[in-house]
């Protein structure tokens, strides 16, 4: 790997290095180790935001500003987040909700999340943010679709820059009230014109098309069952003349598939080909209830997915088959999903239960460590259109990257596969974090200045939120 120039801002040393995950199975690190995307005693060297280049010990590596000894550490590319609900964290096992199912969750909480604003959107992101990161992950994207008030997603992209957190912003959206026979109230819902003029806007102020961005934005309307026909229409034409990505929910839940034969007279991955989101620029949250069929075609028109384990088990007692998804070539990245379904934002917890999920859906040959790093970095980035920069460390990428710290029990007696045993044998924290080259976490404490103000502030927008002052 070219080592000009030799001076660099960052070294890492003494790491077992994934460069980039393999989607092979349980025998691949021989494989990984000869191909070089695993490098077992190895540097990697940052530069300007970017991955500047990495070996093995006995290769010379460049001097440094700053030299980490990772003390044997694992360290991968950080994880992506391909679905979240961040303010949904104002309302964490909220009681009332805790045990319905996906419909009668959303119509409990709705009304609550009617009382949305700029300052608690901002406190909700930030908070959002640091917990990720502590999980391990450097990029995440958001589905923000309620919007009672305006400029919330300003008040988001204001909470990521002051963290230095790479984010996608996806400007949701709801058109249709439990008047219109959707579930939401009309308090939480907008007219076609008012999303389409604010989505225009949004992407002019904050998508950035640019190498090494860090924010962009792409356009989100919320589910068949919040948003009207004609919106997903011309929210997908919108996305094709700016060039952004397009996401939504889809086949999460059971009631969806009887909700779209009553109300559209098709099913939900038919309707979701109509209205004409079945291209490359699509990615979808959960994507549980999809027959085989449906699969196939939505993997050919070049559409992914989004795997979000505990929230599904929580909600709706499946989860999406990513083994058969990847099969059939579809790329299926990870998402954390909204605090109040799942309530934690932790991507290696979530990483641990799709390798889980996919054992216990097919064997214990099924699915390996590797494999699910994999839907967490590959996978997310293709998701969110980000693979040629983010989710791998090869040269060039952006230095978004974790070195991991495993509760020192856990990983004794653990010799033989340090990838493995990382997500078996957990639990992990990122130790030292990275993104563009610059640490938000150093030996496991958050760089966030910010963070002790915010903490009080965000206690006292969720209790009034909950109805509790």
């Amino acid at each position: 790997m070219p080592l000009a120039p030799t001076h660099v801002d960052t070294l890492i040393t003494n790491a077992y290095i994934v460069l980039e995950a393999s989607g092979e199975g349980a025998s691949a690190q021989e494989k990984a180790l000869e191909a070089g995307r695993e490098i077992d005693g190895g540097w990697i060297a940052l530069d300007a935001g970017r991955v500047h280049s990495a070996g093995p010990s006995a290769q010379p590596a460049p001097s440094a500003d700053r030299v980490i000894d990772a003390g044997g550490r694992l360290v991968t590319p950080g994880l992506v987040n391909t679905h979240h609900h961040m303010y949904q964290n104002l309302t964490r096992a909220f009681a009332p909700a805790i045990n319905g199912s996906l419909f009668q969750w959303l119509t409990t909480l709705y009304p609550r999340w009617a009382a949305l604003d700029e300052e608690s959107t901002y406190l909700s992101t930030y908070v959002a943010c640091a917990e990720l990161l502590l999980g391990g992950c450097t990029t995440s994207s958001d589905h923000m679709y309620v919007h009672p008030k305006p400029n919330l997603i300003d008040a988001q992209v204001k909470a990521t820059s002051e963290i230095g957190f790479r984010f996608m912003a996806n400007r949701g959206s709801m058109t249709r009230s439990v008047e219109d026979g959707g579930l939401p109230p009309k308090e939480v819902v907008q007219d076609e014109d008012t999303i389409l003029a604010d989505s225009e806007r949004l992407i002019a102020a904050f998508h950035d098309p640019t190498p090494g961005a860090m924010t962009r934005v792409a356009l989100a309307p919320c589910s068949m069952f919040s948003v009207s026909e004609s919106i997903m229409r011309a929210t997908a034409e919108l996305a094709e003349k700016h060039d952004v990505r397009l996401h939504t929910h889809l086949a999460e839940d059971k009631d969806e598939d009887t909700y779209a034969l009553e109300v559209y007279g098709r099913r939900p991955v038919e309707y979701f080909e109509d209205v004409g989101w079945a291209t490359p620029r699509s990615w979808v949250a959960h994507y549980v209830y999809g027959n085989e069929e449906e699969n196939r075609r939505l993997a050919a028109a070049g559409v992914s997915a989004t795997q979000c384990p505990s929230s599904n088990m929580i909600i709706c007692g499946d989860a999406a088959d990513a083994k058969a998804l990847r099969s059939m070539g579809m790329s299926v990245g990870i998402g954390c999903d909204g605090s109040a379904s799942a309530d934690s934002a932790n991507l290696w917890m979530e990483t641990r239960g799709a390798l889980l999920l996919a054992r216990h859906r097919g064997g214990p040959a099924a699915f390996s460590a590797r494999e699910a790093l994999n839907m967490a970095t590959l996978g997310s980035a293709a998701n969110l259109g980000w693979a040629d920069e983010i989710g791998h460390l090869r040269p060039g990428a952006c230095a978004d990257l974790v070195m991991w710290e495993s509760a020192p029990l856990s990983q004794t007696g653990a010799f033989t596969d340090p990838v493995e045993a990382w997500l078996r044998s957990g639990p992990a924290r990122a130790w030292h974090s990275f993104v563009a080259g610059r640490a938000l976490i150093e030996s496991g404490e958050l760089k966030l200045a910010g963070l002790e103000d915010i903490l009080p502030r965000h206690r006292a927008a969720a209790r009034t939120m909950q109805g509790l002052d």
